[in-house]
């Protein structure tokens, strides 16, 4: 019987101690503090901005002056007296084709119209003198314009002969050589004037009404990307492309250095309209399947809160984006370490740009 009492003794004082130790250990954990530490972020406001309205294209640069030089005519060219990329002047030669049998026609009417010159001043005087009658004048006369019309139909053929420039310009690579036979609408060269270049392109027609003559464009090229052009806006189609619903515009490069006809440009147009909007740097937006999303910061109780905002985003530049809707200017908001933050978490501003 002492064996039982010293047994359950024994027991008794062992699960006194686990039961001490484990309500020592569950008053311990349930004084201490789970909740989550506060997140490192940036931070800045919303600013009030006045911001250009800006209206980007894509474009084409061209000649104000440029042309493909083409034969009227079918021949063989026995001359080219220009060479490829030379600077020529108006008027200039630039190919010859074979003109031997205009030019032996050429010989002929001049003859023939020598003859008609004679008979005709002679004729002028008799006639004068009442010495033949006028129905023989009027024949001379008739002979001289016959012969005059022919030899200028001879020269005309023999012109086409001829390619010259239109225009002073530069022209490109020369296609024929000497001894190669060309046919009418053939390709013998091209001619640009590069002093003054254009570009051509095209925007929706809904921008139509913000849109006039003289207003600045910046152009940017491939060629030079760290250069900045500068246009003038010359001219709008008077119709609007009925398979794009686009309209055709024309702008004049004020500086053009460098550039050649045929480059792609990226243009960028000041409509003339500035216009107040809310700015953040384009670091406090994120994108989810919900919408563009901003972390707006809120204090209270000592402590500082951030909270998820859909908000409506604009246009961007120089780091900064535009907010459309859903946010006002003066709020608080997450710049940098969003994707750290849950709804209601506690934040610890590390660099605040107000």
């Amino acid at each position: 019987m002492r064996a039982y009492l010293y047994a359950f003794l024994l027991l008794l004082v062992i699960f006194g101690s686990i039961g001490a130790y484990l309500y020592n250990r569950y008053s311990t954990l349930s004084n201490a503090d789970f909740t989550p530490p506060a997140v490192t972020i940036a931070a800045g406001t919303a600013k009030s901005e006045v911001w250009p309205s800006l209206l980007e294209a894509v474009g084409t640069i061209r000649a104000a002056r440029g042309v493909e030089l083409s034969a009227e005519t079918s021949g063989e060219v026995i001359e080219v007296a220009a060479q490829s990329g030379e600077v020529v002047q108006q008027n200039q030669l630039l190919v010859t084709l074979n003109d031997a049998v205009e030019q032996a026609s050429l010989k002929r009417q001049q003859a023939n119209l020598t003859l008609a010159q004679l008979l005709h001043d002679r004729d002028a005087r008799l006639i004068k003198q009442r010495s033949i009658p006028q129905n023989q004048y009027d024949r001379s006369r008739a002979d001289l314009d016959s012969a005059l019309a022919q030899l200028a139909e001879t020269e005309a053929r023999l012109q086409n002969k001829r390619i010259v420039a239109p225009f002073a310009g530069t022209i490109g690579i020369v296609a024929v050589k000497v001894g190669d036979y060309v046919d009418p609408g053939d390709t013998i060269t091209t001619l640009q004037d590069l002093s003054t270049l254009e570009i051509d392109f095209s925007v929706p027609a809904r921008h139509f009404p913000n849109l006039h003559p003289g207003l600045k464009i910046a152009v940017h090229t491939s060629a030079f990307p760290e250069r900045e052009f500068s246009a003038t806006l010359e001219a709008l189609d008077s119709r609007v492309n009925a398979a794009t619903r686009n309209l055709l515009l024309r702008a004049s490069l004020d500086d053009s250095e460098g550039l050649l006809p045929g480059m792609f440009a990226r243009l960028v147009i000041d409509l003339d309209k500035p216009k107040n909007v809310v700015a953040v740097p384009e670091t406090a937006v994120t994108y989810s399947l919900h919408g563009s999303t901003v972390w707006v910061l809120n204090q209270g109780r000592g402590q500082t809160t951030a909270h998820p905002r859909v908000v409506e985003t604009g246009a961007a530049r120089d780091g900064k984006i535009a907010i459309n809707a859903g946010l006002r200017a003066g709020e608080w908001i997450v710049t940098v370490g969003q994707n750290k933050l849950q709804r209601g978490a506690r934040v610890t501003i590390d660099e605040t740009d107000l």
